[in-house]
């Protein structure tokens, strides 16, 4: 197992990044929040787990080990692979998943792409005795930092909506929907702006 990886940041996307270990380029697929603390050219070290299919081998970047840990733990319950482990992550911190799984908050778990309510019912019985209690206060927003990357605040969201399964017209629909938050923001965070679209997702179901 890759536990983790160091080294300068080589390249950033809305959905990856790529850290230059030993005169190779590592691709590292990160939700927004984790890439929202990179620089390119800065030196990273990123959690790691390597998920193996029989035609691919891709790794998944975290901020911290709390992060990794609880990617692989929710991917023990049924009908969880990593591309729903990690929006879960994107949506919200391991403190956030733990809180809501012990206090059986199944709306929480439906802002979620990918979950619907039966979804997050069955979720709440799997992991209940799986992620453990909440570790300490859980923040409306775990990353403060701001988006890096050449592209525009916009089309960086509209990226990382689609990587977590919006139908491009969906993304356009939440992009617009954040607009007037964003303009407010000196420099839009997409990290923030991500989160609030998600939730006004779920507020319209």
């Amino acid at each position: 197992m890759i536990a983790f990886v160091s080294g300068p940041v080589a390249a950033l996307t809305p959905s990856s990044a790529v850290i230059q270990v030993g005169g190779v380029g590592m691709l590292v697929q990160c939700a927004p929040n984790t890439l929202a603390a990179l620089r390119m050219g800065q030196e990273a070290t990123i959690a790691t787990s390597l998920v193996v299919r029989e035609d691919s081998l891709t790794l998944y970047g975290f901020a911290d080990d709390d992060e990794r840990q609880t990617f692989e733990l929710l991917q023990t319950a049924s009908g969880v692979g990593p591309k729903v482990a990690q929006a879960m992550l994107a949506v919200h911190s391991p403190d956030g998943l733990r809180l809501a799984v012990a206090r059986g908050d199944a709306k929480a778990l439906t802002a979620v792409p990918g979950i619907g309510p039966k979804g997050a019912q069955k979720l709440l019985i799997e992991l209940k005795d799986r992620l453990g209690a909440p570790t300490g206060a859980v923040p409306a927003q775990p990353h403060a930092a701001v988006a890096v990357g050449p592209a525009p605040w916009n089309d960086q969201l509209h990226a990382a909506l689609v990587g977590l399964g919006f139908a491009p017209r969906e993304a356009d629909e939440a992009v617009a929907a954040v607009t007037p938050e964003a303009e407010a923001m000196e420099k839009p965070n997409v990290s923030a702006l991500l989160r609030s679209a998600l939730q006004s997702r779920n507020r319209t179901r």
